[in-house]
């Protein structure tokens, strides 16, 4: 793994892995922390974005690991992007205290990585010469 950004990310993505799998057990000491309310309704769907969490963190884990898809990396930045969104409608309504901001922010910072990053593999690198300069 030459490539920080690409070692950043594959970071971040167990990162990912690891706080959705803390969900699904942890979910209402996690939701108490964060300002929400701690029902059997909120653990559940907790726990459901807990579980999407792990399996897209987990997609984008192997695809940075083994290799590189640029339609797992839009995808995975398109996820962090709503999160980043949901998150923060979230705050503003007053179903999770500012403190979740945090969590939005770092959403939105790693779907930037990702944008980047996606962009990156996306474009070939150009040969070096004059445009439109074909080699025989």
């Amino acid at each position: 793994m030459t490539d920080p950004l690409r070692a950043v990310l594959t970071v971040i993505a167990a990162i990912t892995v690891l706080t959705g799998a803390a969900q699904l057990p942890f979910g209402g000491p996690i939701l108490k922390i964060l300002g929400s309310e701690n029902t059997a309704t909120t653990r559940q769907l907790f726990g459901t974005v807990g579980m999407f969490m792990v399996v897209v963190g987990g997609l984008l884990l192997h695809t940075l690991i083994n290799g590189s898809s640029p339609e797992v990396l839009l995808w995975s930045g398109l996820q962090k992007a709503g999160a980043f969104g949901a998150v923060g409608i979230g705050v503003m309504n007053g179903v999770f205290s500012p403190l979740a901001l945090w969590v939005a922010f770092f959403d939105l910072a790693t779907a930037v990585l990702l944008f980047i990053y996606w962009r990156r593999i996306r474009v070939p690198a150009t040969s070096p010469g004059l445009a439109g300069e074909t080699t025989p």
